[in-house]
C-alpha cells in the first residue's frame, strides 16, 4: 500500500498557523466568558448592591436619538438606580462622537426622562473605551465597586476588565435580540477580548 505523501515544510507550518492563530485569539475569550458568568445576569434584582452603575455608551444618531442598543443600556442602569441596588450612574462614552451631541449627555437626558435626579448622574465623556470606562470609574468616579450595564455579547468583557481594574463587577444585561448588529457584536468579542487582555498586560493608561 502506498504511504501518502507528507506535506513539505513550508505547506506543514502554514497549516500549523492557519490552526493555531485562531485558536490562540479564541482561547482568551473562552476564558473571560467562564470567569465571568457567575458575575452576569438578566435580573436587576439578583445583583448585589454596588455604588455605581456603569453604563457604556453606544451610538447616538445624528438628529440626536440613542440607538437601541444605547437606549437598552440606560434603561438597565436606571431600573437598577430605582430599585435601590447602585447610588449612581456613570454615563460612560465618548463625549466628541460623530452626532455631535455626545454620548454620555443623550445618556442623561434618557435616564432623566425616566425618572433618575439630576444628581445621581455623572458623564464621563473619555470613556472611549471599555477600558478606559472601567478604569476611569474607579480613579475620577470614586467607585469601589459597579453594576455593569450593556449588551449580553459585551458583558463577559466589560466585567472582566472592571475586575481587572480592582473594582468588584457585576453586570446585568439587556434580552439577547437575535439581530445583525447582535451577530457582529459576538464575533466582534473574539478579537476585542484579546485586545482587553494586552491593554491589562501593558497597564495602557486610559483616556484622560
Amino acid at each position: 500500500m502506498r504511504r501518502p505523501e507528507r506535506l513539505p515544510s513550508r505547506y506543514r507550518w502554514l497549516v500549523a498557523a492557519v490552526v493555531a492563530i485562531p485558536t490562540l485569539v479564541a482561547a482568551p475569550w473562552g476564558d473571560v466568558r467562564l470567569a465571568t458568568a457567575s458575575s452576569i445576569y438578566t435580573d436587576v434584582e439578583d445583583v448585589d448592591h454596588a455604588d455605581a452603575a456603569l453604563v457604556l455608551g453606544a451610538r447616538v444618531y445624528t438628529d440626536g436619538r440613542p440607538s437601541r442598543f444605547l437606549r437598552e443600556r440606560v434603561e438597565v442602569g436606571v431600573a437598577l438606580y430605582l430599585a435601590g441596588k447602585v447610588d449612581y450612574l456613570i454615563m460612560s462614552g465618548d463625549g466628541d462622537d460623530s452626532s455631535g451631541f455626545g454620548e454620555p449627555t443623550v445618556m442623561r437626558q434618557v435616564a432623566e426622562e425616566m425618572g433618575v435626579p439630576p444628581e445621581a448622574i455623572v458623564e464621563d465623556p473619555l470613556g472611549v473605551d471599555t477600558y478606559s470606562s472601567c478604569v476611569r470609574a474607579r480613579d475620577e468616579f470614586g467607585a469601589d465597586s459597579v453594576v455593569v450595564a450593556t449588551q449580553e455579547f459585551h458583558l463577559p468583557r466589560a466585567v472582566w476588565l472592571c475586575d481587572q481594574a480592582g473594582l468588584a463587577a457585576q453586570g446585568v444585561h439587556p434580552p439577547a435580540r437575535p439581530t445583525s448588529s447582535t451577530a457582529k457584536g459576538n464575533v466582534r468579542e473574539v478579537a476585542a477580548v484579546a485586545k482587553a487582555v494586552i491593554d491589562v498586560l501593558r497597564g495602557r493608561t486610559p483616556a484622560s
